[in-house]
């Protein structure tokens, strides 16, 4: 069966420093239109940050839309399509937990809601972490801590951690890990 959609007439409704709505018309497989409004999103990119003692490196932060502080792991946005997702990881790890990794795993992309927005999310764990100082933006503000890996894991399974990201790539470090035979 064909699934794809088809678009017939794309007009830009919003055009944001973020994010850029559009609604298209589209032609669906069984030949009738519909229409699709979603987000364009430059993407991103998100790190879980595991030190060498067994723990996550995380964040507390305010995020507007739910208007409350949310754990997290580190995250940011591409400077731009053609941006190395490694180097913006790289660069978003640094100056929000001032942290340098010696490796960095791909752990695969992130699609938060697929059904209304195009934002990407490449994963990645950083592990042999240097640490130096932070250098946020000015706009941003965070609060960075520590906690067990295993801990984390919990808090994910109990629902504790309700950011989808730092859920999956949580979830999909300890399997690596499990992969590799290293428990923490």
């Amino acid at each position: 069966m064909d699934l794809v959609e088809k678009p017939l007439h794309s007009e830009l409704i919003f055009d944001g420093v973020v994010v850029h709505l559009y609604k298209d018309e589209v032609l669906l497989p069984n030949g009738k239109t519909s229409v699709r409004e979603y987000v364009k999103h430059v993407g991103a990119v998100c790190v879980l940050p595991l030190t060498d003692a067994g723990e996550v490196v995380l964040e507390r932060q305010f995020r507007y839309p739910f208007h409350e502080v949310i754990v997290e792991i580190p995250a940011g946005k591409l400077d731009g399509p053609a941006e190395d997702p490694r180097e913006a990881a790289l660069r978003e790890l640094r100056e929000e937990t001032g942290i340098v990794p010696r490796e960095l795993i791909d752990l695969g992309d992130y699609y938060g809601s697929p059904a209304v927005m195009g934002e990407r999310i490449r994963m990645f764990l950083a592990r042999g972490l240097t640490f130096g100082k932070q250098a946020l933006d000015e706009d941003e503000f965070l609060e960075v801590f520590t906690l067990p890996f295993e801990k984390a894991v919990e808090m994910v399974l109990a629902g504790k951690l309700p950011d989808g990201k730092t859920q999956l790539a949580i979830l999909k470090a300890k399997a690596y890990m499990e992969k590799e035979g290293k428990r923490l």
